[in-house]
This record gives C-alpha cells, structure tokens and sequence, in this order.
C-alpha cells in the first residue's frame, strides 16, 4: 500500500485530501490508483491514517478514513546526524540511506576540511536534498518526513549540541572505545542523540579537541577506515540496533 503525506489542515473527522500537485500526479498517472483503491497517509506529526480514495481530481484527491492510529515505524529516539558536506552526489546517498535506517534530521556542515563550496546556490542543494527525504521516506513507510536543515558552520553545530542528551563522535585515531560500549554504560535510553561524522579528510585535531570539550562521546566505527557517505550509515545503524532493536 502507497504512503503519502498531508498537513493537519486538509485531514477531516471521516476523510482526508491530498492537494500537493506531485502526490496527485503519481497517485493518478504513475501509481493509476483508482476510487476504492486504498493508500496510507500521515500528518508528518503523530497519526498515521489507513484510507480508501473517494473522489480523484487534477485539483485534489479525497481519501475516506478506515483506520486511525499512532505512528508505528517511527524510532522512540530523535537521531540527528550532522554529516560534513562531501564532494559530488554523496550527499543524496547519505540521505536516502538514514532516512530508511530511521534519522530525525540531517544538517550539512562546513568543516576545516570541507571542499565544496557555496558559490551562493547551496540552498538550491539544500531543496534538492529535501526531496530526496521526500521520495525515501515513502518507500520505507515512516511516520515523518526527516528534514535536512539549511548547512551551517563548525561553530554552529558546536552551539547545538548542548540541546542532545548524548553527542556520538566517530574518530578515526579512536582505537578502543566503540559505540556499543558508549550506549551500553546509558542508565536510561536518550530522547535526543547526535552524530557526527566528517568530510572526506576527517576533522582536523583542532576541531577534534573541541568536541571533546564539548562532552562528545568519541568512539570508533571499527577497524577498518570508512568512507564519508559510509560512516554515518553505519554509526545511526549501529546506534539504532543498541537504543530500538
């Protein structure tokens, strides 16, 4: 069954519309759903809705509720990535993978070693990351769509990262400590965690420093040297296997 999504103001006491011009579109022309036909919804906050289409418009698409109910697939714990921005299309990947593995939101950052650069349009990649959350998360069934935040600096994310009950920090001159043993030693599972992992080159020992002042759990991702679009993959895997599974 197809999954899509709407806003609280279009979702009435017996029906639902859809009236984002895309979600129309494959509804009528690429999926061909017809009246009777059924497809799941949800409001991005809390409810997820079982519905069967009524009414099929160019304008909107009207859906009766069957069945109403809290968000089922959605993790208990908040996992916000901070991923420093790689070179080319790895971003998409990075995107698409931990949405489907269960990431609250993914915020690009400029680090030291960081080579791409704004040149005034990173705000079109910004969009175009957001519509890869978009596509993902429909085909994985979750109850919200991840956001992938506007980009900020080092600093920035350092600002933040007093707001997460515990910040994961995956280092490659880290040797013993693994991220079993940092949330396994927890007395009770966080509602907000942080990871962050680097660009290409790594993070610089100044900013290595800096987050550790900041109480960041240092930890490593194995013996073997990861890629970017790989760590983070595998660190929100990881992370959720130990906190969800």
């Amino acid at each position: 069954m197809s999954r899509f999504f709407t806003s609280s103001e279009n979702i009435g006491e017996k029906s639902i519309r859809i009236t984002d011009k895309n979600d129309i579109h494959h509804i009528a022309k690429v999926l061909r759903l017809k009246i009777g036909d059924k497809i799941e919804l949800s409001d991005s906050v809390k409810w997820e809705y079982e519905t069967e289409i009524s009414f099929i418009d160019k304008d909107y698409v009207e859906a009766v509720i069957i069945d109403k109910q809290k968000f089922a697939n959605e993790p208990k714990t908040k996992v916000t990535l901070f991923q420093g921005v790689p070179k080319q299309g790895k971003m998409e990947l990075i995107i698409q993978k931990n949405v489907e593995l269960g990431v609250y939101e993914i915020v690009p950052v400029f680090t030291d070693r960081t080579v791409v650069t704004d040149n005034g349009k990173f705000s079109k990649k910004i969009e175009r990351w957001q519509k890869v959350s978009d596509e993902a998360v429909k085909q994985c069934k979750r109850g919200i769509i991840p956001m992938v935040s506007g980009d900020i600096s080092f600093k920035e994310m350092l600002e933040r990262l007093g707001g997460f009950e515990l910040v994961l920090f995956p280092y490659e001159n880290e040797e013993d400590r693994t991220i079993k043993d940092a949330l396994r030693n927890l007395e009770k599972i966080p509602e907000t965690v942080a990871i962050i992992i680097g660009p290409e080159g790594g993070f610089s020992e100044q900013e290595a420093q800096r987050l550790r002042a900041c109480n960041a759990e240092c930890v490593t991702l194995g013996k073997t040297t990861l890629r970017t679009e790989t760590a983070g993959i595998a660190a929100l895997a990881m992370t959720m296997y130990e906190l969800e599974l």
